[in-house]
């Protein structure tokens, strides 16, 4: 009797110690060129940056993939999020949306696939977090004013944690952005980045 309740008190700490080794210590940053790092280097771009703080100030070993892709809409962000989570990331930091409002896209149909992307985010077990984008008023106020709502509104049916704009600071500072004056240069990455930590650093 006292072998069996010896080999089952082995097994169970066997699947204990399997369970806490696989554990993934992947962070996903889903997003667009503001992501991606446009006119910078891949290593200069805010989620590479973000990366080294959590390694040197935390001292966690953590992996962060790069999911920004220039152009990216919400349905492009959704069509790719299968494949990242392959990876099995533990966090995805969702930042899409800008290029919808810039392109005067139907935003039921925006906010469907961002929720889509929540969705499916969460049944693979991974902690989504929320940036949250702002638009000019190119297509006018009504349209301006139901941008920023439709961040809110995702935030509170899913009960999210998020940066209510992911540029706070950064936008419309010439010395952190680049000639266009959207994406951000390297000094602008490193603005994000430190906001970035200070957002994730309790919710590793």
């Amino acid at each position: 009797m006292k072998k069996i309740i010896l080999i089952l008190f082995l097994i169970n700490i066997q699947i204990i110690s399997a369970n806490t080794s696989t554990k993934s210590n992947t962070i996903l940053f889903l997003g667009d060129s503001l992501t991606e790092g446009l006119g910078v280097n891949k290593e200069e771009a805010f989620p590479k940056l973000v990366e080294t703080l959590i390694k040197n100030k935390l001292k966690e070993d953590i992996t962060v993939i790069n999911g920004g892709v220039s152009g990216s809409t919400t349905s492009d962000g959704l069509s790719r999020l299968k494949w990242y989570l392959k990876k099995k990331p533990y966090i995805v930091f969702l930042a899409l949306g800008a290029n919808d409002g810039l392109r005067g896209l139907n935003l039921e149909s925006s906010q469907k696939n961002l929720e889509e992307i929540i969705k499916h985010a969460q049944e693979a077990n991974a902690k989504v977090l929320l940036a949250g984008m702002l638009i000019p008023p190119n297509y006018g106020p009504e349209y301006t004013q139901r941008f920023k709502k439709m961040y809110e509104e995702i935030k509170v049916k899913y009960t999210l944690e998020s940066m209510p704009f992911l540029l706070k600071g950064v936008a419309g500072v010439k010395e952190l952005n680049q000639r266009d004056g959207i994406h951000p240069n390297v000094d602008g990455h490193k603005y994000i980045a430190k906001e970035v930590f200070e957002f994730l650093k309790e919710k590793l």
